[in-house]
């Protein structure tokens, strides 16, 4: 038997179109972690990219579970004593909802240079619009 490697002509990556309106982060997260990774697909190969680009609308309008929103907290940290900045979800929803998305996908990829590759085929908006129109992104439903 033999492993078959797909090569790079034989790769077909498609635009899909997601709305997270009412989508739990988590879940939401796993199902664009594997079509990024491509792993829907009978060709994946862990080691290059074979997974699709992925639209997100509606990001502000993801929700979490339990009592997630009152204690999730986002750290960042300068390097410099007394650099740890600590920011609520209840703040980071409002300032920033697309990296809140973002940080979930991102924790769910390869710590390696094809898992940063992989996040930036990711594309993430706030309201319902966004400019991908030319590359007729299929609507996928979450359910």
């Amino acid at each position: 038997m033999k492993t078959l490697t797909p090569k790079q002509g034989q790769i077909k990556q498609d635009w899909i179109l997601i709305d997270a309106e009412g989508q739990t982060l988590g879940r939401l997260s796993t199902k664009i972690a594997t079509l990024l990774r491509g792993k829907h697909k009978p060709y994946f190969a862990p080691h290059l990219d074979t997974g699709d680009f992925v639209v997100v609308v509606n990001a502000d309008k993801v929700k979490l579970t339990g009592n997630k929103e009152l204690q999730k907290t986002y750290r960042r940290y300068s390097g410099y004593p007394g650099g740890l900045k600590e920011i609520p979800f209840s703040r980071m929803i409002l300032d920033k909802p697309e990296s809140i998305l973002t940080n979930a996908v991102k924790g769910m990829l390869p710590k390696t240079s094809l898992g940063r590759r992989l996040l930036h085929k990711m594309k993430v908006y706030c309201g319902p619009d966004h400019p991908h129109s030319a590359q007729k992104p299929s609507p996928m439903s979450m359910s």
